[in-house]
Protein backbone atom coordinates (compact mmCIF):
# COMPACT_ATOMS: atom_id res chain seq x y z
CA UNK A 1 0.00 0.00 0.00
CA UNK A 2 1.26 3.23 -1.11
CA UNK A 3 2.31 5.86 2.02
CA UNK A 4 -0.01 8.78 1.42
CA UNK A 5 2.07 12.30 1.77
CA UNK A 6 1.17 14.64 4.96
CA UNK A 7 0.15 16.99 2.46
CA UNK A 8 -2.50 14.58 1.27
CA UNK A 9 -3.59 13.76 4.51
CA UNK A 10 -4.42 17.22 5.22
CA UNK A 11 -6.49 17.85 2.01
CA UNK A 12 -8.80 14.52 3.32
CA UNK A 13 -8.70 15.90 6.69
CA UNK A 14 -10.80 18.96 4.82
CA UNK A 15 -12.02 17.34 2.22
CA UNK A 16 -13.63 14.20 2.84
CA UNK A 17 -13.85 14.05 6.65
CA UNK A 18 -14.83 18.21 7.11
CA UNK A 19 -16.28 18.94 3.77
CA UNK A 20 -18.07 15.83 2.54
CA UNK A 21 -18.40 14.68 6.30
CA UNK A 22 -17.43 11.47 5.78
CA UNK A 23 -16.58 9.94 9.27
CA UNK A 24 -15.10 6.67 8.16
CA UNK A 25 -12.06 9.48 7.67
CA UNK A 26 -11.73 9.53 11.21
CA UNK A 27 -9.94 6.12 11.44
CA UNK A 28 -8.07 6.52 8.08
CA UNK A 29 -6.41 9.69 8.85
CA UNK A 30 -6.19 10.17 12.72
CA UNK A 31 -3.21 8.55 15.05
CA UNK A 32 -5.03 6.64 18.16
CA UNK A 33 -4.12 9.36 20.33
CA UNK A 34 -5.42 12.43 18.15
CA UNK A 35 -5.34 15.61 20.53
CA UNK A 36 -7.12 18.45 18.84
CA UNK A 37 -7.21 22.01 20.07
CA UNK A 38 -9.75 24.58 18.54
CA UNK A 39 -9.92 28.28 18.77
CA UNK A 40 -13.71 27.68 20.01
CA UNK A 41 -11.78 26.48 23.53
CA UNK A 42 -12.47 23.03 22.61
CA UNK A 43 -9.35 20.30 23.29
CA UNK A 44 -10.35 16.83 22.45
CA UNK A 45 -8.15 13.56 22.83
CA UNK A 46 -8.81 10.22 20.87
CA UNK A 47 -11.10 9.98 18.41
CA UNK A 48 -14.21 9.42 19.54
CA UNK A 49 -13.74 12.84 21.31
CA UNK A 50 -13.14 14.71 18.13
CA UNK A 51 -16.27 12.98 16.26
CA UNK A 52 -18.15 14.48 19.49
CA UNK A 53 -16.55 17.84 18.52
CA UNK A 54 -17.19 17.49 15.22
CA UNK A 55 -21.10 16.74 15.55
CA UNK A 56 -21.31 20.06 17.91
CA UNK A 57 -19.70 22.28 14.68
CA UNK A 58 -21.96 20.73 12.51
CA UNK A 59 -25.21 21.12 13.99
CA UNK A 60 -24.54 24.67 14.52
CA UNK A 61 -23.35 24.94 10.78
CA UNK A 62 -24.20 21.94 8.70
CA UNK A 63 -22.99 22.88 5.32
CA UNK A 64 -19.46 23.85 7.13
CA UNK A 65 -16.99 24.51 4.10
CA UNK A 66 -13.08 24.49 4.73
CA UNK A 67 -11.27 25.90 1.92
CA UNK A 68 -7.48 25.43 1.86
CA UNK A 69 -5.50 28.31 0.84
CA UNK A 70 -2.12 28.31 1.65
CA UNK A 71 -0.36 25.15 2.90
CA UNK A 72 3.64 25.09 4.42
CA UNK A 73 4.98 22.19 5.11
CA UNK A 74 8.44 21.96 7.34
CA UNK A 75 10.01 18.70 8.66
CA UNK A 76 7.09 16.84 10.16
CA UNK A 77 4.48 20.28 10.19
CA UNK A 78 2.41 21.46 8.13
CA UNK A 79 0.42 25.00 8.67
CA UNK A 80 -2.87 25.74 6.73
CA UNK A 81 -4.17 29.04 5.98
CA UNK A 82 -7.92 28.46 5.72
CA UNK A 83 -11.48 29.99 5.27
CA UNK A 84 -14.30 28.58 6.72
CA UNK A 85 -17.86 29.42 5.46
CA UNK A 86 -21.70 28.44 6.15
CA UNK A 87 -25.11 28.88 7.45
CA UNK A 88 -25.88 28.75 11.17
CA UNK A 89 -28.79 26.47 11.40
CA UNK A 90 -28.59 25.14 15.17
CA UNK A 91 -27.54 25.76 18.09
CA UNK A 92 -23.41 26.23 18.03
CA UNK A 93 -22.16 26.45 21.75
CA UNK A 94 -24.04 29.37 23.48
CA UNK A 95 -25.45 30.43 19.87
CA UNK A 96 -28.77 29.95 19.36
CA UNK A 97 -29.38 29.57 15.36
CA UNK A 98 -28.99 33.22 13.16
CA UNK A 99 -29.50 31.94 9.73
CA UNK A 100 -26.71 33.88 8.98
CA UNK A 101 -24.40 32.81 6.26
CA UNK A 102 -20.94 33.17 8.06
CA UNK A 103 -17.35 33.37 6.73
CA UNK A 104 -14.16 33.53 8.99
CA UNK A 105 -10.74 33.05 8.42
CA UNK A 106 -8.26 30.80 10.43
CA UNK A 107 -4.75 28.67 10.95
CA UNK A 108 -4.66 25.29 11.64
CA UNK A 109 -0.90 23.47 12.73
CA UNK A 110 -0.82 19.58 12.05
CA UNK A 111 1.95 16.93 13.31
CA UNK A 112 2.45 13.32 12.23
CA UNK A 113 3.53 10.43 13.40
CA UNK A 114 3.06 7.12 11.94
CA UNK A 115 2.18 8.58 8.50
CA UNK A 116 -1.27 9.38 10.58
CA UNK A 117 -2.49 13.03 12.18
CA UNK A 118 -1.73 12.95 15.94
CA UNK A 119 -2.01 16.91 16.53
CA UNK A 120 -4.09 19.59 15.55
CA UNK A 121 -4.19 23.12 16.85
CA UNK A 122 -6.63 25.40 15.77
CA UNK A 123 -7.04 29.63 15.44
CA UNK A 124 -9.41 31.29 14.25
CA UNK A 125 -10.92 34.57 13.70
CA UNK A 126 -13.60 34.62 16.69
CA UNK A 127 -14.36 37.89 16.31
CA UNK A 128 -15.30 37.77 13.19
CA UNK A 129 -17.22 34.29 14.00
CA UNK A 130 -19.25 35.89 16.81
CA UNK A 131 -20.17 39.19 14.65
CA UNK A 132 -21.54 36.75 12.12
CA UNK A 133 -23.59 34.44 14.66
CA UNK A 134 -25.81 36.94 16.29
CA UNK A 135 -28.99 37.33 15.87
Amino acid sequence: MKTKTNKTLVKEYYEELWNKQNKEYIDILFHENIEFHGSLNIDTKGKKEFEEYMDKVLTGIPNLYHGIETMVEENNCIAVKAVYNGTHKGQLFEFEASNNRIKYNGASFFKFEDNKIISIWVLGDLTALYKQLKK
